[in-house]
């Protein structure tokens, strides 16, 4: 018998449009001989499935089921394609965690964990994972530019601290340039971290538990032609993404270790998309991503592609890897 899978897209941050782009690449490629595919439009109005005709079924929060032609439907497994708030900060994972659904993206603490750039960087140095010097503020602080400056040294870079897409981020050359950007970062969360600039090859490496197995996918280069990785680059074709990256054998196999790694450390599952820039041969971790993007040009997808896995097989594993 086929499964009711809910691909969920939307959520309540900026990255909502990029959101509804990955899952509805997500429920174009899941193979219909295993699997009723119903795309779940969350937003903060409403929770909806829109059907073939336009016609909208609300969701009930209860169970997280919809009724079709007065008959409900509840789901076998949640296919999470939300980037940010609440599909990458643990709250829908808590929230399918209670009501016992398999969901394709990690559990609900490591979500959040992952989600708030300080917290994971504070989590991972112990086991000796090398990062930037970083400042970190919360709304309201003192604000002396001086001190943090003299930290982080310039240039360098200042970012919301639970935010993706590179939203809210900012190089700043300058000590004119700290204010503007620290009020930008703020648009977007009430914690911003301030980090050094590392300069070396920034790649970008996806774990995924595939076939039962944690298998790390062929690493991916970044080449930005912008002053760093922004939205323009990531999303607007102003970069050049690189698979396999051109990077030494001593270099990959370090930064494939590390990722692997952190994927086992923090008990991830489901597909994670972590960011390094190498100083030298010694890879630095930027952050990690739960939830990465899943369109056919995002990196994870290609870096899928150069191992040989399709998007059938990519989202179906991810499926199968949750009900297991």
């Amino acid at each position: 018998m086929k499964k009711n899978i809910a691909v969920i897209m939307g959520g309540y941050s900026s990255e909502y449009e990029i959101s509804i782009k990955s899952g509805t690449v997500v429920h174009k490629f899941l193979d219909r001989s295993k699997y009723n595919s119903f795309p779940i439009l969350i937003s903060h109005k409403k929770w909806v499935y829109q059907d073939e005709h336009g016609q909208e079924h609300p969701v009930d929060k209860s169970d997280f089921s919809i009724s079709i032609e007065g008959q409900k439907v509840h789901f076998d497994c949640i296919f999470n394609a939300i980037h940010g708030t609440p599909g990458e900060d643990g709250l829908l994972q808590a929230y399918f965690e209670l009501l016992d659904i398999p969901q394709t993206s990690c559990n609900h603490y490591q979500a959040a964990l992952t989600f708030n750039k300080r917290d994971l960087l504070s989590t991972l140095k112990p086991y000796g994972v090398q990062c930037a010097k970083s400042h970190y503020l919360n709304e309201g602080d003192d604000i002396n530019e001086e001190t943090i400056i003299q930290k982080v040294g310039l240039p360098c870079f200042v970012k919301a601290n639970r935010a993706g897409s590179s939203y809210g981020i900012s190089k700043v050359h300058q000590q004119k340039e700290l204010h503007p950007a620290i009020t930008k970062a703020f648009a977007e969360d009430n914690q911003i971290i301030i980090e050094s600039a590392l300069e070396g090859t920034e790649v970008s490496v996806g774990v995924i538990t595939y076939g039962s197995a944690v298998t790390v996918l062929p690493i991916t280069e970044i080449v930005s032609e912008n002053d760093f990785f922004d939205y323009e680059a990531k999303y607007l074709g102003k970069s050049e993404e690189i698979t396999p990256a051109r990077i030494t054998e001593t270099q990959k196999n370090k930064v494939t270790e590390l990722a692997k790694f952190i994927y086992q450390t923090l008990g991830l599952k489901g597909y994670t998309r972590s960011e390094f820039i190498f100083v030298g041969d010694e890879p630095h971790l930027l952050e990690v991503n739960t939830t990465p993007g899943l369109t056919e040009a995002s990196i994870l997808p290609q870096q899928a592609k150069v191992a040989g896995i399709s998007l059938e097989q990519l989202f179906g594993s991810a499926i199968e890897e949750a009900m297991r």
